[in-house]
């Protein structure tokens, strides 16, 4: 009966189920999000104009990384397979060096030569102390790679949003609907006036190690800002308006490949003046082969028949 209730509770959410998901094995790191049918995109006046229209998305259970993919596991990566990241490769042209975008809030963005998921500043800076602070500089290709390796995938679109509401029926953010800046810290987002000041009152101003702030109602970290996270889907600011007649089910975003990947949750950059990345239904979007110091991933897997 006990684990019945609890079965129940967890669907209680959602509607649309035709049967109960029975808890597959555990995979560690990781957290079982149940599946269900759910209303995605935006519900309110504050989302982009690609937020809309909400509609009706069923999925099927999945398991989900609890954090974003860190340096140290990475690291595990590239030591086993050799791997060498996009912003590590040199270039096609001869005449430039690898690198990537770095933030500097004095001077905003700007390409530094050298920089890369081991030097995120630049030449000079390490992973000193970073273990567990999120993979940055990191492409599509290569969270895809790492997400093979692992015996996984990057999360859909529907799959990373379904996840981040954590079971909460209109949710505007991970935890519920308050605002971010009411109470105790509740994300790595900045603070202050951007982008000139942060006021640090969340602890960071770059990235935060993962797990610091409270999880969501699956057991998720960080799903609101630290890093934006690669999805699988291409990017269409249209594709919303394909699904709003019908249910959606495991929707895998365009059949047509675009110029651009899906990325979600926002980053330590995230502020209400300039992006609210941070909300459950806001979409972002950046060409595949984009490496940035704001931006790493975390991976799902599928449940075995």
């Amino acid at each position: 009966m006990r684990a019945f209730v609890l079965v129940f509770l967890l669907l209680m959410p959602f509607s649309g189920f035709s049967r109960i998901d029975s808890l597959p094995q555990k995979h560690a790191g990781m957290r079982y999000v149940p599946g269900g049918t759910f209303v995605m995109g935006a519900t309110d006046d504050e989302a982009g104009a690609d937020d809309y229209p909400p509609h009706q998305v069923t999925l099927s259970g999945f398991w989900i990384d609890t954090t974003e993919v860190t340096n140290q596991s990475f690291a595990a990566f590239v030591n086993a397979t050799g791997y060498i990241t996009t912003a590590e490769r040199q270039p096609t042209n001869p005449d430039e060096q690898p690198g990537a975008m770095v933030f500097q809030p004095d001077r905003g963005w700007q390409w530094i030569t050298g920089a890369n998921w081991q030097h995120p500043s630049g030449p000079g800076s390490d992973l000193s102390g970073k273990d567990f602070h999120p993979v940055v500089h990191i492409s599509w290709e290569d969270a895809n790679a790492y997400c093979t390796w692992a015996g996984k995938r990057l999360p859909t679109e529907a799959e990373w949003e379904y996840a981040a509401r954590g079971g909460i029926r209109d949710a505007v953010y991970p935890w519920g609907s308050r605002s971010p800046d009411t109470g105790p810290a509740k994300a790595n987002i900045w603070e202050g006036d951007f982008p000139s000041r942060n006021t640090k009152a969340d602890g960071y101003i770059f990235t935060a190690p993962v797990a610091q702030y409270p999880p969501n109602g699956y057991g998720l970290y960080d799903m609101a800002g630290n890093v934006w996270e690669w999805c699988s889907d291409w990017y269409d600011a249209r594709y919303y308006d394909q699904l709003q007649d019908s249910i959606a089910v495991n929707p895998q975003g365009p059949a047509t490949p675009a110029k651009d990947k899906v990325i979600r949750g926002g980053s330590f950059l995230c502020h209400h003046t300039y992006c609210s990345g941070y909300r459950v239904s806001r979409r972002m979007y950046t060409p595949p082969d984009n490496a940035i110091m704001h931006t790493g991933f975390r991976c799902v897997k599928d449940v075995k028949p």
